[in-house]
């Protein structure tokens, strides 16, 4: 059974089908000399770049779960820095983490995912959108066909702050999610000592 696609993701894939749509009769007009117009052009640039920066983040999204399984929140990476929690205060994280879009909600859920599952899935969360920086300086290629560097400069720039909300989210969250897991484990190495006691 295929599981239902969760609203950000129908998102995503209509903006893909149309942003497809819209470049396609874009290129075909300016390319097929039906118009000379650079707005059209222009138009056809922008849908493209639109349409490669959703469809390349769900392509590697699926990709990167080739080697997602060697990834743990215990690796040095995915570790909280002293510099964070001032920063998020700064930021006002706390104000605005809960209206940031989740593609795979169910993933998130405490009612099928245990704390530890949850957390890796915050670590493997982050990894993507790290990949998803990278993945938007890639449209800086996209000015030597078209030219105008700096237009695509500013959307790779946009793309990347976009990211960087979801990277933000997910370093802002994971300690408090392994405090809760460190309580629970606490509690349960207490209960094993005392039907030690017990037997």
């Amino acid at each position: 059974m295929n599981k239902k696609m969760s609203g950000p993701a129908i998102f995503m894939h209509s903006v893909i089908g149309i942003m497809i749509v819209v470049s396609i009769v874009c290129f075909l007009m300016y390319y097929g000399e039906y118009t000379h117009s650079e707005i059209v052009l222009w138009t056809g640039i922008t849908a493209f770049t639109i349409m490669y920066h959703f469809w390349v983040r769900i392509i590697m999204g699926n990709v990167s779960k080739l080697f997602k399984k060697h990834v743990n929140y215990n690796q040095w990476w995915f570790k909280e820095r002293s510099f964070e929690k001032n920063l998020y205060k700064f930021l006002k994280v706390k104000n605005w983490k809960g209206k940031v879009l989740t593609y795979n909600p169910e993933t998130f859920d405490l009612k099928t995912n245990s704390l530890q599952d949850i957390a890796n899935t915050m670590v493997k969360s982050e990894l993507d959108h790290w990949i998803n920086e990278i993945i938007s300086l890639t449209t800086l290629l996209f000015a030597i066909p078209w030219g105008a560097f700096w237009i695509f400069f500013v959307t790779a720039l946009a793309a990347m702050i976009f990211d960087s909300q979801f990277i933000i989210v997910q370093r802002y969250n994971r300690p408090r999610v392994l405090k809760a897991l460190n309580r629970k484990n606490s509690a349960k190495t207490k209960e094993l000592k005392l039907e030690e006691i017990n037997v």
